[in-house]
């Protein structure tokens, strides 16, 4: 009976080719808008480690003094992390890993003959960052506790700036030198990149490249390397100690819980932390203003979705309903012009579901082909988008997924559209329709 009821809505279909083609343009149009800021917002809150996530969190203290000024400058201070702080929650260790981090701007230089210099962006880590986040590795390896302890100037390479810089796969062992410091490469990793970048500082471009160096973040201190993102601060510090000065915050944080007790028993470990340094003098804001954020929950909390591209969505969204209403207009006026063709069938013995079936498929027809038209828009829209100079316009692609849902939203809603016309349609007494003609 589907073979039939298709090829009845195809014959439909072909008669009214006006009317037809402006439905599918109407469906097309609709979702190809809606489907091009789903697809942008679907990139931006996705989570950038899946099986994962779950288990990281990030702790936040409040170390600032009661009347602090500073937040519409730097953003807030409190976001990041002070260097005794952080000294002391990796020495507490209290989570199954944890790891503090901060982000490097180093100039390069190449070790072939007249390659120029360039600066490149990496990131200060201590040694658990590796297995804390998988960061997958070709070769080699991460450097260990006892390598942050000892300040061993050793990097880590991300596989396509090994290439860059060294040509090959026979790196490991071999030495880089990046600012005015040589390192020893012990490790390459993939090129790894979650998206968005999640544990960078707040003043970063999240949606940017990852990673191409990774460096422990003792030597960085020690060797006083360039370091990207916030300093914030409401002492009187010198700039050579400003890196491992107790009112100065500039490092992220992050732990892995593995289990609810572990997570609720990190939370009120960070709650008594800041009690004692109140009772130390060096805090004076409420304990209780300890935070743990879990990974989305702290991607939700930083807000990275522009304001500017949910209106956009709510707007799409908001054509896509005018559209849905202009359709179910003109579906009402297609399916009660044949109410003739319709009393006949039913006179031969045919149901009212045959009938509300038969439309349902035709209306399903008309959402494939607008489903087909709404790719191509999106496509389109989504191109216009990667022109656009913001870091995360590079993303917008349609996954496999997202290619599905098109098409799937482009049938409901057609579906959807044809529910109030065929439902009409399958009410026409027949007698009366037959008795006119």
């Amino acid at each position: 009976m589907f073979g039939y009821y298709l090829d009845l809505a195809w014959r439909s279909l072909r008669r009214t080719p006006i009317l037809t083609g402006l439905m599918v343009l109407a469906i097309g149009l609709g979702i190809g808008a809606s489907m091009t800021m789903l697809t942008v917002l679907h990139v931006m809150t996705d989570d950038p480690l899946p099986g994962r996530s779950a288990h990281l969190y990030t702790p936040h203290l409040d170390p600032l003094p009661i009347g602090f000024k500073g937040m519409d400058i730097a953003g807030d201070p409190a976001s990041n992390l002070t260097w005794p702080d952080a000294m002391a929650l990796l020495k507490a260790h209290r989570a199954t890993r944890q790891a503090a981090m901060a982000g490097g701007d180093l100039l390069v230089r190449p070790p072939r003959t007249g390659a120029q210099p360039f600066y490149a962006d990496g990131r200060y880590a201590t040694a658990d960052f590796f297995a804390m986040f998988g960061v997958p590795f070709e070769r080699g390896q991460g450097w260990s506790a006892a390598d942050d302890a000892a300040r061993a100037q050793v990097v880590v390479l991300s596989d396509s700036f090994s290439r860059q810089l060294l040509g090959g796969i026979d790196v490991v062992g071999r030495t880089v030198r990046l600012g005015d410091h040589d390192f020893r490469v012990i490790g390459v990793t993939s090129d790894w990149q979650p998206s968005p970048m999640f544990y960078v500082d707040a003043s970063a471009r999240r949606y940017s490249d990852g990673d191409l160096f990774f460096i422990p973040l003792s030597t960085a201190v020690d060797l006083k390397l360039d370091v990207d993102g916030n300093f914030s601060g409401w002492g009187e510090d010198h700039a050579d100690t400003r890196m491992v000065s107790p009112t100065t915050t500039w490092l992220q944080f992050w732990v892995q819980l593995d289990t609810p007790a572990q997570v609720a028993g990190y939370r009120q470990f960070l709650v008594d932390y800041s009690a004692q340094q109140k009772s130390l003098g060096r805090f004076q804001r409420p304990p209780t203003n300890a935070k743990l954020y879990g990974l989305m929950g702290w991607l939700a909390h930083e807000n990275l979705v522009p304001s500017d591209v949910r209106l956009q969505l709510w707007l799409a969204l908001g054509f896509l309903l005018v559209c849905l209403v202009n359709i179910v207009a003109l579906l009402l006026a297609k399916f009660l012009r044949r109410s003739d063709e319709i009393s006949v069938r039913r006179a031969l013995g045919a149901r009212r579901r045959d009938i509300f079936t038969q439309l349902g498929i035709e209306s399903a027809a008309i959402g494939v082909a607008g489903g087909a038209l709404g790719l191509l828009i999106a496509q389109l829209g989504l191109w216009s988008i990667r022109q656009r100079p913001d870091d995360y316009a590079h993303l917008a692609q349609m996954d496999v997924p997202m290619l599905l849902g098109t098409l799937a939203l482009a049938v409901a809603a057609s579906l959807l559209a044809g529910l109030l016309p065929a439902w009409r349609a399958c009410r026409v007494a027949p007698a009366l329709q037959l008795k006119a003609l």
